[in-house]
């Protein structure tokens, strides 16, 4: 009897284990979803490589046991491409995706994963975003599967406001936007904060642009100037924000140009040695971080001779490691109710993903482009030039509320 009751000890205890290590040595695949041809092709191309290059790091370390794949898929940057991009993923096998370039492709696919989600019981899938910052997102049409680890547009606006209301040479703003939803929401987040927070301060124009057609912004500057601004506000990144910044230098706008996305693929070789002290930008990370960020930021470069500077890819996959080994699960229905609150520590501290719309609440940064010296050393695309962090805003500063009502499978 005593070997009988030591058997059935055994059995439970091994059960238990198995249990607490039921998704250990499970592949996790995640399709990244973004473009790979067209004008924004080398955000793409550096963003693919990141979260293969992590995918490899956390592979190795994540407290679920699993090993994460990616799978890249070209969109062309087109929400129609994106939605045939998710089919294939989906007939893959595939259960969790990424996606961040372009928020107009990004409403498209949450759409389509809240429908295939509720038409298919026990094969949902999972929307990690990367970088699509529209609000409404984790507002009006928020969704259990959809988890966004940028900060949002409300959220970068009220940080930079905060800092530029304390600026006493900004006198008249000028607001130059992509034409979509992302580019719609910087003016109209814009707008408010100066209001409130800067009443003296003129909007003295401002313009929306086509996404990723432009080649010349000459005519733009020559608004800009004629305008009589002194700073202007723009949320363009990628090739959009890369030849605006070479029309400014090439057509003698020396104001002040408060940005989003300075570090990202082209803009840093786009500056060069110019703008130093007039280029800001505000984000959850930068190039002089130190630390593991620092690390990996040199290992990228070495390996692939670019910057790494997405860091919510690190985000994501600390958050599926976790979730994963708390819900001692892969499967995604588990994983997202898992993900939905979840507080961890994150490569810039300890951050959460709010539950009410699944906004990841994190800290945010205004940095300047200047010299890279030894303080600030990291110097992106070789330029002599760096970020420079100038003002860190913790979570509770930069955090906006949301409307968000969501939807809860059950």
């Amino acid at each position: 009897m005593k070997t009988t009751h030591r058997l059935i000890a055994a059995a439970a205890l091994a059960a238990c284990s198995l249990g607490a290590y039921a998704q250990k040595g499970e592949t996790v695949k995640i399709a990244w979803i973004d473009p790979l041809s067209g004008l924004m092709a080398p955000v793409g191309s550096n963003q693919l490589k990141s979260f293969q290059f992590f995918a490899e790091k956390f592979s190795k370390t994540n407290p679920a046991g699993v090993k994460f794949e990616v799978i890249g898929i070209d969109n062309k940057l087109s929400p129609a491409e994106s939605l045939n991009a998710l089919k294939a993923a989906m007939d893959q096998g595939v259960r969790y995706i990424t996606q961040g370039n372009g928020s107009s492709v990004a409403g498209a696919l949450i759409e389509a994963v809240n429908k295939h989600n509720e038409r298919n019981p026990g094969k949902e899938i999972i929307f990690l975003n990367h970088s699509a910052v529209d609000p409404d997102f984790t507002n009006s049409k928020c969704s259990f599967w959809h988890f966004r680890f940028d900060a949002d547009t409300s959220m970068k606006i009220e940080a930079m406001t905060t800092f530029m209301k304390d600026q006493n040479d900004i006198k008249n703003v000028y607001l130059l936007n992509q034409n979509y939803s992302h580019g719609h929401q910087v003016v109209k987040f814009a707008k408010e904060n100066i209001a409130r927070k800067m009443p003296g301060v003129k909007i003295v124009g401002e313009d929306l642009h086509p996404l990723a057609q432009v080649r010349d912004f000459a005519p733009y500057i020559a608004k800009i100037k004629a305008s009589g601004a002194d700073t202007v506000i723009t949320g363009n990144w990628g090739s959009d924000l890369a030849l605006l910044v070479k029309a400014a230098n090439e057509g003698g706008f020396n104001g002040k140009f408060y940005t989003y996305y300075t570090g990202v693929t082209g803009t840093p070789t786009a500056l060069g040695q110019t703008g130093a002290g007039r280029v800001y930008q505000i984000s959850y990370n930068h190039y002089n971080m130190g630390g593991d960020m620092g690390k990996w930021m040199a290992e990228f470069k070495t390996k692939f001779n670019d910057d790494f500077y997405t860091g919510s890819v690190i985000s994501i996959y600390s958050a599926l490691g976790e979730a994963m080994a708390k819900a001692k699960s892969t499967d995604p229905v588990k994983v997202a109710a898992a993900m939905s609150g979840l507080k961890f520590k994150s490569y810039h501290g300890d951050v959460e993903i709010r539950k009410a719309d699944h906004q990841l609440q994190q800290p945010l940064w205004m940095t300047v482009w200047q010299k890279a010296d030894k303080k600030f050393p990291y110097s992106p695309e070789n330029t002599g030039m760096t970020l420079a962090p100038v003002k860190e805003f913790p979570s509770y500063v930069s955090s906006t509320p949301t409307s968000c009502q969501m939807k809860r499978p059950g």
